[in-house]
C-alpha cells in the first residue's frame, strides 16, 4: 500500500476544503489506501512565520512528507493564488522536498476566474520543490460544497464526480508506480 499524505492549507478548522479533502480520503480508503493528514494550521504559527526549519512539528511535518509516495496538497484561493499558510509551509520543506513524489493538487475557490490559480500559482511551488509528476488537479468551486445544519458540508454532484475523477487518477498512478518498481526490481 502507498504512503499518502494529505496537506491542508487550510487556515480553518471545519471549512468547505476539509469537506473536500474528507470526501478524498473517503474515497482513497474506497480504493484501498490510506491516508495521513496535515493540517498546516495545527503547525506552530511562531514556526511558520519565522521560518524555523528545526522546529520539532517542523521537522515532523517534513519527515511525514519524505516518507510519503503521494502528497495531495490542498488550498483554498485567495487572491488568485494559495493560501499564505500553505505557501509558508511550502517554503520549509526541503529544497526537493516533493522530488520523486506523485503529487495532486486541489483547490476551492469562490469563482471560475480563480480556476487557473492551480496551473499559474501552486505548480510553479511544486516544480521548485522537485515535483516532476504533478496531476492535473481538482478545482472546486465553493458553491458545490453545501454547508448543512449539523455542521458537516456535502459535495453537489458535479463537485463529486470531479474530485472522484482525480483521486482516481492518483490511485492508478500509484498502482502503475508499484508495478513498474516490481518489474525494475525483478529485472535487477
Amino acid at each position: 500500500m502507498a504512503k499518502i499524505v494529505i496537506l491542508s492549507g487550510s487556515p480553518y478548522k471545519g471549512s468547505r476544503l476539509d469537506s473536500v479533502l474528507a470526501h478524498a480520503d473517503r474515497l482513497l480508503q474506497e480504493a484501498g489506501q490510506q491516508s495521513d493528514w496535515i493540517h498546516v494550521r495545527d503547525l506552530p504559527a511562531e514556526d511558520l512565520l519565522h521560518v524555523r526549519f528545526d522546529s520539532p512539528a517542523i521537522v515532523q511535518a517534513n519527515e511525514r512528507i519524505a516518507q510519503a509516495d503521494a502528497v495531495v496538497i490542498a488550498t483554498p484561493i485567495y487572491k488568485a493564488a494559495h493560501s499564505g499558510v500553505l505557501k509558508a509551509y511550502l517554503d520549509l520543506l526541503p529544497q526537493k522536498g516533493l522530488e520523486n513524489k506523485l503529487v495532486l493538487p486541489v483547490a476551492i475557490g469562490g469563482t471560475i476566474a480563480h480556476l487557473l490559480a492551480i496551473d499559474y500559482a501552486l505548480k510553479p511551488v511544486l516544480s521548485a520543490l522537485g515535483a516532476r509528476h504533478v496531476l492535473a488537479g481538482a478545482f472546486i468551486l465553493d458553491s458545490l460544497v453545501k454547508k448543512k445544519e449539523d455542521g458537516t458540508s456535502e459535495l453537489e454532484e458535479e463537485a463529486a464526480l470531479r474530485l472522484q475523477d482525480s483521486v482516481g487518477q492518483l490511485v492508478r498512478e500509484l498502482i502503475w508506480q508499484v508495478e513498474r518498481s516490481k518489474v525494475a526490481n525483478a529485472a535487477n
